[in-house]
């Protein structure tokens, strides 16, 4: 096991809270959820082929591993899609939350395709999960009438984001690829699976209009898809799986207390103990057997 780097911990809490960051402009510019998934891998496409053409980093040159990396943007692209669909229908802290529901979808892949049976303790966590996203649901959708949408997209957002990164595994289990070209070609295939529906469903807000909108949007590309994944990427590997499990929380953290004091979203006592319930099942969740480490 690597040396844990001091910084890691902290690098990998700053981008998570910068991810988190990134759903107020999402929340704010009145561009469509697909299309402001589709700008936001364009500026990234751009800066990662920058990246890489400075630093020399060259593509895949197995077709398998070009296809499975695109792939992956792919179903990263519909899960961005989906989770700015869940933000605008139940708000940035409940839509992140949701989303970070993919490490329970990664354990069914792993069970199904890669013969890793759960742990009792993961078993448990799940039940927790469920339990808790009941407590967080029902007050929900008393009042909103867009919750039923904002949960489903949500969560299918989660089982989008576990199969992008169950394709970057696949990739690297044909050929090793390196952080940017991989990012590149993760960007290119967003794009490539986005542009249809930001045509067919955010026609009437494609673009931004404003320079305003359009600066906010480079930063969502550069500052959220680039630095602060870059960060997450690259403290993950120095830290044990369960202090970054326990880390990785902080990114629905943020984007709850965000949606409660920054937008003055109304979360009740019984939705507080359900997000409490739901994030200490995602931190449970995330936990493996040393011996899958081994």
């Amino acid at each position: 096991m690597p040396e844990p780097n001091r910084l890691a911990a902290p690098m990998l809490i700053v981008g998570c809270v910068i991810f988190g960051l990134g759903s107020l402009i999402v929340k704010f510019v009145p561009v469509g959820a697909f299309a402001m998934a589709f700008w936001r891998l364009c500026v990234a496409a751009v800066i990662f082929w920058l990246l890489s053409r400075f630093f020399g980093q060259k593509l895949p040159h197995n077709k398998k591993a070009f296809a499975f990396a695109c792939l992956s943007g792919a179903f990263l692209g519909i899960d961005l899609g989906l989770w700015h669909e869940s933000i605008y229908a139940v708000g940035p802290g409940i839509s992140t939350l949701l989303n970070s529901l993919q490490i329970f979808f990664l354990t069914a892949a792993g069970f199904f395709f890669f013969g890793e049976r759960p742990s009792k303790l993961q078993l448990f966590s799940l039940l927790m999960a469920i339990f808790g996203i009941v407590l967080i649901a029902s007050p929900e959708f008393n009042h909103n009438t867009q919750a039923g949408w904002g949960f489903a997209s949500g969560i299918v957002s989660g089982s989008m984001l576990a199969l992008s990164m169950i394709f970057v595994r696949k990739t690297h289990q044909i050929q090793p690829v390196s952080l940017l070209p991989m990012m590149l070609l993760v960007s290119l295939g967003g794009m490539a699976v986005l542009w249809l529906p930001a045509l067919l469903f955010n026609g009437e807000a494609l673009y931004p209009t404003t320079f305003h909108d359009a600066a906010l949007i480079l930063i969502y590309g550069a500052v959220m898809q680039c630095f602060a994944w870059g960060l997450i990427a690259y403290a993950i590997p120095l830290l044990s799986l369960s202090v970054t499990g326990l880390l990785l929380l902080s990114e629905p953290v943020a984007a709850l207390l965000i949606d409660y004091f920054l937008l003055d979203k109304p979360i009740n006592g019984w939705q507080w103990c359900g997000v409490a319930l739901t994030l200490s099942a995602i931190y449970l969740g995330s936990l493996r057997p040393q011996k899958h480490h081994a």
